[in-house]
């Protein structure tokens, strides 16, 4: 990939030409990062449209069985109350003898 003629750094632009080393690999690495953002927006926009179609089947699957009133929730279980814990007592290292 190749940098643009300029680059904004918060509010200031700099001609790339005129950028060190350094700066022009960190300016193309952040161009690779935005790409791959790019690609996973994608993949997670693709994601959530199966998602919504599978949602869609399922209510659909649901309204041709004629169910005629969803179920109650299950009952929140209590939660289990956890035993205190036990401190383990502590050790004293003594100093070999000499």
């Amino acid at each position: 990939m190749s940098l643009p003629q300029y680059i904004t750094i918060n509010g200031t632009s700099y001609a790339s030409e005129n950028l060190n080393d350094a700066a022009k690999l960190q300016a193309a690495n952040i161009q690779v990062v935005d790409a791959e953002l790019a690609r996973l927006q994608q993949q997670v926009a693709i994601a959530q449209t199966a998602r919504n179609a599978y949602v869609a089947a399922l209510i659909e699957s649901v309204k041709g069985k004629g169910v005629d009133a969803p179920a109650k929730p299950a009952a929140k279980k209590a939660a289990a109350k956890k035993p205190a814990a036990v401190k383990k007592p502590a050790v004293k290292k003594e100093a070999a003898a000499a």
